[in-house]
């Protein structure tokens, strides 16, 4: 159940004992979407049209103005070969068949290997397949994907769930995930990344714009979150590079490399496009400013809707045990 919060807002910082990092103030949940007369949230962007001749517009520290809210052009985290498909690509989608809707067929979300699929070494790849044999039938901790137990997914599958609030502030950039209520705050004062031994659920980043494109350095991954819910995953090694291209006032381009020599035989590339839009609602949407996330109690009434976590059955055979 969603439950409406107070527009109040909030004072964001990353507290580490060998890191002292400086604070930004971060706008709170709110109120979701009124009519026109309602009053717009704080530090939203301007109304846009798709034919804006002014975009983009530069905020006072030469950033673009970006703010607002973005959905993923095709949503979906079970299949990365197919993001329309279920879970391991096994399916035509998560849940009961519709036969009033034919199935799709979208894009891989790995863009730049000859098969749409990840380069997994041959180790790695049999630990993947291990994890999604036990999906459906978790008997251990480590089959659970994350979004089960409503844990972040990480900084580049997090994109793929729900709506992310883009807010800007001199010298920062924040993505505000309605999904799970995670948050990534990205500094851009070229400072340097936290010591080695801190590891987060969405990595520790620094950025910078390159014209209209916002490059995303992320390390200090915690290796706990998964690429997808078909078991993929990365390292704590992983080093990721995102280069969000803003297309113009309402479309983006999202691409994310992975390198990460320990799991992988070659670097590659999550991919997928992004519209101005509020999940659910076909876009661009141009009242944004008129809405705010709502607080998603993942845990409170959470229910089996897709079936993932039953019990009984055997656990496949760990290939680390082979």
């Amino acid at each position: 159940m969603r439950m409406r919060l107070m527009n109040l807002p909030i004072l964001f910082a990353v507290v580490a004992s060998s890191l002292s990092l400086q604070l930004a103030p971060v706008v709170g949940q709110g109120r979701k979407r009124q009519d026109s007369k309602s009053v717009p949230a704080r530090n939203a962007p301007p109304k846009r049209t798709p034919a804006a001749a002014s975009w983009p517009v530069r905020r006072p520290d030469g950033q673009p103005e970006v703010q607002g809210i973005w959905v993923t052009k095709v949503y979906g985290m079970s299949c990365l070969t197919d993001p329309t498909r279920g879970v391991g690509c096994f399916e035509a989608q998560d849940g009961p068949a519709d036969p009033n809707k034919p199935p799709r067929k979208a894009a891989s979300r790995i863009v730049d290997t000859p098969d749409g699929e990840i380069p997994y070494q041959p180790q790695t790849r049999e630990r993947q397949k291990y994890l999604l044999a036990n999906y459906f039938e978790p008997t251990k901790p480590e089959f659970l994907d994350p979004q089960q137990l409503c844990l972040p997914l990480g900084p580049v599958r997090q994109f793929t769930w729900h709506d992310v609030q883009i807010l800007q502030y001199d010298g920062y950039v924040l993505f505000e995930h309605e999904g799970g209520h995670v948050y990534q705050i990205v500094p851009l004062d070229g400072r340097s990344h936290a010591g080695p031994n801190l590891k987060l659920w969405m990595g520790d980043s620094r950025g910078h714009w390159e014209g209209n494109t916002l490059v995303i350095d992320v390390t200090n991954n915690n290796s706990k979150g998964r690429l997808s819910r078909a078991g993929d995953f990365a390292s704590d090694k992983v080093h990721i590079t995102t280069r969000i291209k803003f297309i113009d006032a309402n479309n983006a381009r999202f691409e994310a490399v992975y390198d990460d020599p320990s799991l992988y035989t070659r670097t590659w590339t999550f991919g997928f496009d992004l519209k101005r839009a509020i999940f659910g609602e076909s876009g661009p949407t141009h009242d944004d400013a008129h809405y705010e996330p709502w607080e998603e109690a993942c845990y409170e009434g959470l229910k089996d809707i897709d079936r993932s976590l039953r019990t009984g059955g055997p656990a496949g055979a760990d290939p680390a045990q082979k």
